[in-house]
Formats: C-alpha cells, sequence, structure tokens
C-alpha cells in the first residue's frame, strides 16, 4: 500500500483521475501518445537540508502544508484529510536517494519515501506508526500488485523509527533494487527474480515523501488492518520529520523521454544536455545586503554613508525643531495662563473691595 492511492482517493472525491492498482499517473506513457518528456535531475549527490531552508523549487507541495523547523521539514496529520507531501519535480533513471526521517508515531499513520514513474514502476519504504520495532518496503512494477505478501517484506530495526532519526537509502541499478537502513542492506531485490524482470522497476522515477493516514476508517478493511488498526484524530497531531536527503541520478541529461510502450529501460531515450532542476540546483544563492555592499566601490560605500548621515541630521534636526516649537508654544501658552490668571485674580479683589464698601455704607 502507498502514500499515492490516498491521495488519490482524496482527490477523485471532486476530479476524476485515472487509477492503476495502487498508483496513478497523469499521462502513461504505455497507453497514451504525446506524455509530456521527464526533467532529469542529471547530477550527483544534489542535497537538501530541511533544518536550515525549505524544499525549495526544485520540490512540489502536492498536499497538505509542510512546516520548517529546526528538526526539519514537518509533515503533520491534525484531522481527517491531511496527507502532507512532497514530490521532485524531476526524475532519476537509476540512483540513490538518501533520507534522514523520524516515522510519525500513532496507530493508523504511515509514512513513506516513495519513489514512482509515469509508467506506474514503483519503490516503496513504508513505516507503520504503531510498528516500533520493523519497517516495510515493496516495489511494483507497471502498477501490477500480484504477490503482495512475497513483494513487501517487513525488516526489523534497532532504534524505534518513531523516536530517532534513521538514514534510509536505496539504490536502484537496471540489474538490481538495494535498500539500506543506517549505512547497512537488509534487502537486495534483483531484476530477474521481479517475474523475470517484467515487474522490476525500470524507468524513471522521481521522488516522493509524506504520511498518511492509512487507518481512516473510510479505507478498505485490508488497509486498516495493514495500518494497525484506526487513527484516532483525537490524539494527534501524528508529526514526521525529514533533516535531509540527497539524491544521486545515475543518468545525465535534460530530459528523459518513452522511445516506444514496452516499458523497458532500453527504451529510455537521455535527451542530452543540462536539466534545469541541475541549473537551478547549480546556481549561486542570492547575495546578501551586506555582501552586496562590500562589493560596491569604495566612492559609492562614501556615497551611501554620506546619505545615511544626512538622512540622520535631517531626521535629528527636524526632531530638534519640533522639540523647540513645542517649548515656545509651551511657554506661550504657560504666559497667557498667568495672564489669564492675574486678569481674574484683580477683577476678584476689586469685586472684594466693592462688597465690602457697599457693606460699610448700609
Amino acid at each position: 500500500m502507498s502514500l499515492i492511492l490516498y491521495l488519490v482517493l482524496l482527490t477523485a472525491l471532486t476530479t476524476p483521475v485515472p487509477v492503476a492498482a495502487q498508483t496513478w499517473t497523469a499521462c502513461n506513457p504505455l497507453n497514451q501518445t504525446n506524455c509530456p518528456p521527464d526533467t532529469a535531475l542529471g547530477i550527483s549527490n544534489a542535497t537538501y537540508d530541511f533544518a536550515t531552508s525549505s524544499a525549495g523549487s526544485t520540490w512540489n507541495t502536492t498536499n497538505g502544508n509542510i512546516v520548517y523547523g529546526n528538526q526539519g521539514a514537518e509533515f503533520t496529520i491534525n484531522q481527517k484529510g491531511d496527507a502532507p507531501t512532497i514530490q521532485s519535480n524531476f526524475y532519476i533513471f537509476f540512483g540513490e536517494v538518501e533520507v534522514w526521517m523520524k516515522a510519525a508515531p500513532g496507530q493508523g499513520v504511515v509514512s513513506t519515501i516513495v519513489l514512482e514513474s509515469d509508467d506506474l514502476d514503483e519503490v516503496d519504504l513504508e513505516i507503520v506508526g504503531s510498528n516500533t520495532t520493523h519497517i516495510e518496503n515493496n516495489y511494483y512494477g507497471k502498477g501490477n500488485t500480484t504477490g503482495e505478501a512475497q513483494r513487501a517484506i517487513w525488516y526489523p530495526i534497532a532504534t524505534p523509527a518513531q523516536t530517532a532519526f534513521h538514514n534510509y537509502t536505496t539504490r536502484w541499478t537496471n540489474e538490481s533494487l538495494e535498500w539500506y537502513v543506517d549505512g547497512t542492506v537488509v534487502r537486495t531485490l534483483n531484476s530477474a527474480d521481479a517475474n523475470g524482470g517484467a515487474n522490476y522497476p525500470q524507468t524513471p522515477m522521481n521522488v516522493r515523501i509524506g504520511v498518511w493516514a492509512a487507518g481512516d476508517p473510510s479505507n478498505s478493511n485490508w488497509t486498516v488492518a495493514w495500518a494497525g488498526g484506526e487513527i484516532d484524530y483525537n490524539k494527534g497531531p501524528y508529526t514526521m520529520y525529514v533533516q535531509s536527503a540527497r539524491i544521486t541520478d545515475f543518468s545525465s541529461g535534460a530530459e528523459y523521454k518513452y522511445g516506444d510502450k514496452s516499458g523497458k529501460w532500453q527504451s529510455i531515450d537521455v535527451v542530452a544536455g543540462n536539466s534545469t532542476a541541475a541549473k537551478t540546483l547549480s546556481a549561486p544563492p542570492p547575495e546578501s545586503v551586506a555582501h552586496r555592499f562590500n562589493a560596491l566601490p569604495t566612492g559609492a560605500k562614501i556615497g551611501i554613508y554620506a546619505g545615511i548621515g544626512g538622512l540622520i541630521a535631517a531626521v535629528i534636526g527636524s526632531w530638534a525643531i519640533c522639540c523647540i516649537k513645542h517649548r515656545r508654544l509651551g511657554r506661550k501658552e504657560g504666559a497667557e495662563a498667568d495672564a489669564a490668571f492675574e486678569k481674574d485674580t484683580a477683577e476678584l479683589l476689586a469685586y472684594r473691595a466693592e462688597m465690602g464698601g457697599a457693606r460699610r455704607g448700609f
């Protein structure tokens, strides 16, 4: 079972999406013509540190909201329908995917790392939130789900995946698939062992990382049982953390095109050139204001300093003038108040004198 199926079920409520087994594709080049080519990564060691920056322009958030903190990218299920996911906008044609991840806890919660192709080849790593002793890996060829029990295998893990970060690496060639946990290979799948190669994943794939509620009661009984039981949203939130990722494309080029409808790796055409993903990753980061200032000639810096000094002087001068005006206004108002008081006092004394004389005359 993969995250992709859950996203399809959510989307299908409002949008018709083609579904093949547990996966979907917008344009399957084995069934349709004029499918767009796949943008190649085309380089080695594309590295992402999610604890210091967001996924960036070479990834798309395909569902939910991703928060970035000191533990990395945070994928959180708060309520029904949440399935936060990121997807690379590039493909690799054989390669290596390494992810440092701490899985989300919780019954019915599944954390995933998925490699997915346009013609429904798939490579999975899935961690059930309530299973603290084992993780699962799986694969699909062209969406074929037969032999599920034989393809999906659970492997023990020394430290619970939900309480510590682990290095999950998949190494994929035209001959074999290897799954690693913390640098130790836990499973090797040879191409010949996948139905003689017919079900072996072998076409360009993108990378998808996310978490989903496989235990939602709207899913099938089989899916809920596989996920450890029904999810209790009231006990959430359930958060998966991805600290970093490193991705290597074993091919190099600008794009990958399907040469025919065989779905075999030999039919893939590698278009020469530099991919847009590689250009984006190799571009220098935007210069900071301090860096741009330091690069200015001395005369320009002096002009900027003079301008800033003039601005500060103008602000101080305006403030001083304002203070003087207020002080003058205060003195004027005080003098007027004193004069009014003296006038009132004189009138009062005159009134008292007049009244006193009148009483004496009576």
